[in-house]
């Protein structure tokens, strides 16, 4: 029995968009580990600390994105747990007062202006509703780069974190009884 050709085609078609749809993030995205082997769990069960604790608001309302160094050695001047994660970053951070190189996994294009505070504050979201459960992460999962864009993949959103994307903003916004400008968020 003769296999008719059409099925050689689909069954190839099918292949390729197998392979393609699998490997297509490998290839668009590089992945880099953070700097240092952080547990939010740790420090928000063990420690009580919470989402503002370490990522602020400066004196002029403007959101201080990730902790520096001097915000972590208050605690960590010296080791305070006996993991080997503990005793790198002492090692590799804080005794050389050397400042970890994050990856931001949250960075916006630069045509988007967001005020956090204008949402945490005045608006009253927790930060779980645009960045999921963090709080809860045991491991910073590793930071994934468009090759092309250079932004971060969580912008449009991964098993961590919802997304954002504009179509999340104006969802949210729309939820919220909130109707803008463009030029509201785009400067």
């Amino acid at each position: 029995m003769r296999i008719p050709g059409y099925l050689f085609f689909l069954g190839g078609t099918l292949a390729a968009l197998g392979a393609g749809w699998a490997g297509f993030p490998h290839v668009i995205y590089q992945s880099r580990p953070q700097p240092v082997d952080f547990s939010h769990k740790v420090h928000a069960e063990k420690a009580g600390a919470k989402c503002e604790d370490c990522h602020a608001f400066r004196d002029d309302g403007t959101f201080a994105g990730v902790p520096t160094l001097d915000k972590c050695s208050g605690c960590h001047a010296a080791p305070m747990g006996t993991t080997q994660a503990e005793k790198n970053f002492i090692d590799g951070y804080v005794t050389p007062n050397r400042e970890p190189q994050w990856s931001v996994y949250a960075r916006q294009p630069e045509n988007v202006y967001f005020s956090h505070i204008t949402h945490v504050k005045l608006g009253g979201l927790k930060c779980e509703a645009c960045h999921g459960d963090e709080g809860a992460t045991d491991k910073l999962r590793p930071y994934q780069q468009d090759r092309i864009s250079g932004y971060s993949r969580d912008i449009w959103g991964t098993a961590a974190a919802k997304g954002m994307k504009m179509d999340d903003c104006v969802d949210c916004h729309r939820k919220h009884g909130f109707e803008h400008s463009c030029l509201d968020c785009h400067k």
